[in-house]
């Protein structure tokens, strides 16, 4: 019977049921709060304890969610604090929009800071990684013929911030091909020492490609590109959250990252790092009272804005926090490896994510041999419930596959036993 529901929720969702449709029968096939578990072990890191972490997430009933790159859903936790502020907002609008949660909004702030090992000061809170790449790409006063690297793997969110700020003054964008199973972190270092001339100025980067989860060695590249007097600005919206992260190790200049994905908050907000030393470059894409500004909230001055979003990061920060960002990475690469190990002898599947970890994480793209990606997809989608991203691009024609703190191992055996089945 269950089986039963799940696809016949599923084919609502492929035969194109509007959301406002859906909603509702999200909300009463959900689980509830009272389903959580009062009591957690956060010392705990048996399978017992991640079981005790999925609870608290809703999801609609017969789903099976491995699509957390592309979007990550609230805790439980942060969708109850985030209403609060909202009730809170709306019972008394305007002292809560302009001032009276000034000290609120600068903890949330330090939360974030400590998160990723850095000074509050370098720290803004923006709505999204696209917004935070056109702040950078639009800041820097460059001239026809310098050059701006950005890999073919990067994000369109990560591109065309360039191609219409820059490249349409005259600024060459060089596309250097990475590899797609780079065996070593210098293989891929070379790609871009090999792409630099003197006329580069910014490498644009992401830290981990949405395309198969590879991660690009940022500290590496920021070494080398900072002895050639080159800035490097990173899209981190892949891998903040997912393992531990330490801005002022990694070196980068820039660093913007949607919240809403691996650190599970609100929707519409997103982590902007800048450099102490860089931060005289970024001009605000916004302007309002306060534009002059010189600390680095003047890049997040828009007036009027979604307050319980902001405020909601925060809870969303105490949540990763109380686990532990050890714990969590921990965990990222745990599933990783449980997931490879369950088909690496298998010869019906081609993993398209390098295996070193080093190089990859919780996103793994892996390709049923002689299957087409979307049949592929459609069929996890239909007969399991399985959510899953396709991946054509670069021929990779591979389901890509988030492994996020709410998988359980039950739920890997389940995807696992599904590709098996497709797979024949």
């Amino acid at each position: 019977m269950k089986n039963n529901r799940r696809r016949s929720f599923v084919k609502q969702l492929l035969a194109g049921v509007t959301g406002a449709t859906l909603l509702p029968s999200y909300t009463a096939n959900a689980s509830t709060p009272k389903d959580v578990p009062s009591r957690v072990n956060y010392t705990d890191d048996s399978e017992t304890f991640w079981e005790q972490i999925k609870q608290q997430f809703i999801f609609a009933e017969g789903l099976y969610y491995f699509n957390n790159a592309s979007l990550g859903p609230s805790p439980i936790s942060v969708q109850e604090a985030t209403n609060s502020f909202r009730a809170t907002l709306d019972g008394f609008p305007s002292k809560y929009m302009w001032g009276d949660w000034s000290d609120e909004k600068e903890t949330v702030r330090q939360k974030v800071a400590d998160v990723f090992s850095v000074s509050n000061e370098e720290i803004a809170i923006t709505h999204n990684t696209t917004e935070g790449m056109n702040l950078i790409a639009r800041s820097f006063d460059l001239q026809p013929g310098d050059e701006i690297i950005l890999g073919d793997h990067e994000h369109h969110s990560g591109t065309v911030p360039w191609k219409v700020w820059q490249e349409s003054k005259g600024v060459k964008l060089v596309r250097p091909v990475l590899p797609i199973l780079p065996e070593t972190v210098e293989d891929i270092v070379a790609v871009y020492r090999n792409a630099i001339t003197p006329k580069t100025k910014v490498i644009s980067m992401c830290h981990m490609v949405n395309t198969n989860g590879m991660i690009l060695p940022v500290k590496e590249i920021s070494k080398m590109a900072h002895e050639n007097g080159i800035l490097v600005a990173v899209d981190g919206a892949q891998s903040s959250g997912m393992f531990t992260i330490d801005l002022h190790d990694l070196g980068c200049d820039f660093y913007t990252a949607s919240a809403h994905k691996w650190l599970f908050s609100p929707k519409g907000i997103s982590v902007f790092y800048a450099k102490k030393e860089s931060q005289h470059y970024l001009k605000p894409l916004v302007v309002a009272y306060g534009y002059d500004d010189p600390s680095i909230r003047r890049l997040e001055n828009y007036n009027t804005r979604n307050l319980p979003e902001y405020l909601g990061l925060g809870a969303a920060i105490d949540f990763h926090t109380k686990i532990g960002k050890e714990k969590i990475a921990q965990r990222s690469y745990e599933l990783k490896h449980y997931f490879r190990n369950k088909l690496k002898d298998n010869p019906s599947f081609r993993f398209k994510t390098p295996g070193h970890d080093d190089l990859s994480c919780a996103i793994q793209t892996v390709e049923i041999i002689d299957k087409n990606v979307q049949d592929v997809k459609k069929q996890l989608s239909e007969t399991y419930g399985i959510d899953t991203r396709p991946m054509s691009t670069f021929e990779l024609n591979g389901v890509r596959i988030s492994f996020a703190i709410f998988i359980t191992k039950r739920d890997v055996d389940y995807l696992v036993k599904a590709l098996e089945e497709i797979a024949g």
